[in-house]
């Protein structure tokens, strides 16, 4: 269980630091500290999340994409590659 978790903190700090590349980091991580339940440090690591980590994915994109849309979500398919175990809705 403490496996996945690690997984999931890695794969939410990646998308993280993907949308800090194209929104910069104050924007990047202030949207990420936006969703309930997520703990983001100011280098815009995942320090902790509580909560359906599925949820907490979802919300954190969506966030994303109301800021830039499709790019956001082609930007990102990569990562989700890189984590075949974990589903992405």
């Amino acid at each position: 269980m403490a496996e996945d978790k690690e997984q999931y903190k890695s794969l939410l700090s990646e998308i993280i630091a993907k949308q800090a590349v194209i929104l910069g980091p104050d924007i990047a991580v202030l949207k990420a500290r936006s969703v309930a339940g997520l703990e983001v440090g100011d280098d815009g690591k995942v320090t902790d999340y509580q909560g359906n980590p599925q949820e907490i994915i979802k919300q954190l994109v969506d966030k994303y994409v109301e800021l830039s849309g499709q790019i956001v979500k082609s930007a990102l398919t990569s990562v989700f590659e890189k984590y075949p175990s974990i589903k992405q809705e």
